[in-house]
Formats: C-alpha cells, structure tokens, sequence
C-alpha cells in the first residue's frame, strides 16, 4: 500500500514531527509493505524522520497564469465562489503525486480549526477526482470551526479519523457518519532520553512550555506566568524547566522562553532546554519531569504518556478533548481567557500537588488504553483499503 500524506509545513513544530513520525510506525506495525510518502513544504526539516520512505517537496509555488488561465480563474470564482484550479496549480507537487497514491491521509491535526481552507479543498477534490481514498487523520474540529463549505469537503472524505471525543461529537451531529474516534498517534511515541542538564532536580523539576500563539491571544499570560513561577519557587524546592516543543522561525517557543530565563536565571532554579531538539528528545526530558505545565498539545501530549501530571494552558478543543477523555472530565485545562489569571493558574499547580499520586495512577491506567484507540487509526484504514 502506498499512502502519501499531505498538508504538513515541516517539523520544526515538533507536534508535527510528532505526529508523523508516530504515525508511520502505527502504520507499518499494522500493514505491512506500507510505503509511505511526506509531501512536506520544508523537507529539509523531516529527514530525522526514520520511517518516511520518501520526501516531497510540496512548498506551494507561484503560478504566473496566462490570459485564459486567469479568465478560468476569474470565472470559477465569480461562479462558484471557488478558486480550485488555481489551488491546483499552487500545490501541483502534491497533487501530480496523487496518481501514484493508494491511499492519501490529511495529517494536519488542527488545519481545519482555522477558517475556511481552500487549498486543502482542492486538494481533496483532487483526491477524489483520481478516484483515491481520502483520510483525515487524528483531527480536532471544534463546532465553532464549521460551515457549510467546510462540511461538503468533509462528506467527501472516506474515513474521518477524530482524536477525542469532543470532534468525534461535533462531526456525528452534523450528520457525518464516516468518523471514528481514535487518539492523537503521538501517544505511542517512543522518547529518547538524552543526560540531564546542569541544575535539573531528579524527580523534582517541573516543565513550563508558552507559546507566542497563546500569548498573541492573550498578552497578559505572560505576566501571569512569571508570577506562577515566582510562588513555585517561594513556596517548593522544585526545578522549572522551561521547555519550547515549536522552535519554527516567528513561531518559536524558545524566544520567549528565554525572556523568562533571564528574569530568573540568578536564582540557579530555572533552566532552559535546548531549541534545537527533536520531538523524541524533548519527550525525554519532559518524561523526566514532576509535572508539566504547557501550551503545546504535543509537549502535554509527551507528559501525559509518561504519566506526568500536566496543566494544559489550553486553546482549542483538542486540548479539551483530550483532557476528557484521560480524566472523564476536562481536568487540569484552562482557556485561554483564564491563563492570565494568576488566581487560577496557582490554583491549578496546587491541585497538581494535592492529586499528585491520584493523577499519576489515572494516567498509568488510562494510557495503554489511549494508546490502543492509537493504533486503532490504521486498522481502520487497512478497512478501508482491503
């Protein structure tokens, strides 16, 4: 079988590298003679990725259309208020690949959280048009994020493949019925712990990871993080580890990371990873830690499978869902309002210490069998293939 995914801008988000490298290995360990393909726009940042058979290059080009193209162009938009041919063209590496696809799996988590995505419509209409199978793999959408557009492109899809529970309901009461609930891939992950850095505590440091998306939504996170950070350190003996999971150029983690750092570094209990990490390092680190506190759904996502108890500084449903479906409840996760609520987030690292052990069974528990309703994702599309 040959399976191409698509719709993936690189793994310097390491959730991205996350999700494909996890990915790739549940589906070779379940159907074997997989051949697997990446059409990446940065391919340069995915060849640590083992299990990828081949790269391609699918970086959105410029199209420079003559008269009649532009005419095509015009009409379809001014007709059918789409703009498909010319998302064809722009992504022609991705789309000329499609004929040589068994299988094509849109692997971009939360792509469909963002607005209308006409450039993944035209590529699944293209899908289609081949007479190709169509996944969507491990996706978050939340009701917010829907229309009517984004609804036919969704009743186009063979197998829609939720994450949690949340999407999983959001999509069945829309009248989908080609949705299964899985779990996020990432889950089965393997880590590779790295040695531990100068000043880290040994079962006492705990992981603290923002993002500049958050804190593009709300500023004052930031000024109420710092302020968690300076009663961990009145009031415990622990580490902070402040750890980045995206170190993607204006999207980088470590950027502000490192504003924290350097507030805090005289107290020789604040430490800053490395932003040079791969997605199996950092789930090292954080596997390593007490709790973790953080933004990224991937780094909670590497806490969570090695059951550390983690605060999830949450902003869209996947953080929720997930949430819910370890703890039967969306324990632990604030939104994105709440995160510059000093009050709130102090109340959260509390809870943290007083459940502790409580958390830790949870998560021993529950965690083989997420892992499982991981790898659940490919025996449904070795269903749909057989």
């Amino acid at each position: 079988m040959r399976v191409m995914m698509f719709a993936h801008n690189g793994s310097l988000n390491r959730g991205c590298e996350a999700i494909v490298r996890s990915s790739s290995r549940i589906i070779k360990d379940t159907i074997p003679n997989s051949y697997i393909e990446l059409a990446s726009w940065r391919p340069e940042t995915d060849k640590i990725i083992k299990d990828v058979d081949n790269f391609i290059n699918a970086l959105p080009r410029e199209i420079n259309p003559s008269f009649t193209e532009k005419l095509k162009i015009f009409l379809e938009l001014k007709l059918n208020g789409t703009d498909k041919y010319a998302q064809t063209q722009i992504h022609k590496a991705t789309v000329d690949k499609i004929k040589d696809i068994d299988v094509c799996l849109s692997i971009g988590g939360d792509n469909y959280c963002y607005g209308e995505q006409d450039w993944l419509y035209a590529i699944d209409k293209n899908v289609k048009k081949k007479g190709k199978k169509l996944v969507l793999w491990a996706c978050s959408i939340g009701d917010e994020d829907m229309s009517d557009r984004k609804l036919e492109d969704l009743k186009c899809f063979d197998l829609i493949l939720a994450r949690e529970s949340l999407t999983y309901d959001v999509l069945k009461s829309r009248g989908l019925n080609n949705v299964r609930l899985v779990a996020d891939p990432a889950f089965t992950m393997e880590k590779d712990e790295l040695p531990l850095p100068k000043g880290w505590k040994k079962d006492d440091t705990i992981g603290i990871n923002l993002s500049p998306l958050m804190l593009e939504r709300n500023p004052n996170a930031m000024e109420a993080t710092i302020e968690l950070i300076k009663y961990i350190l009145k009031y415990t003996k622990s580490v902070i580890a402040l750890t980045p999971h995206v170190i993607d150029k204006g999207n980088d983690d470590s950027e502000v990371l490192n504003e924290i750092y350097e507030k805090f570094k005289s107290t020789k209990r604040v430490i800053l990873l490395p932003n040079n990490l791969t997605a199996t390092q950092y789930k090292g680190y954080i596997a390593r830690m007490r709790f973790f506190i953080g933004a990224r759904t991937h780094a909670t996502i590497a806490a969570y499978s090695n059951h550390v108890p983690t605060m999830v500084l949450g902003y869209s449903i996947k953080s929720r869902g997930i949430a819910k479906d370890l703890f039967g409840e969306e324990k632990l996760v604030l939104g994105i309002k709440e995160i510059s609520d000093v009050d709130k987030l102090i109340l959260g690292f509390n809870q943290l210490l007083k459940e502790e052990k409580e958390i830790r069974e949870t998560l021993e528990h529950k965690i083989p069998e997420i892992q499982r309703m991981s790898y659940k994702s490919a025996e449904y599309l070795k269903e749909i293939i057989a």
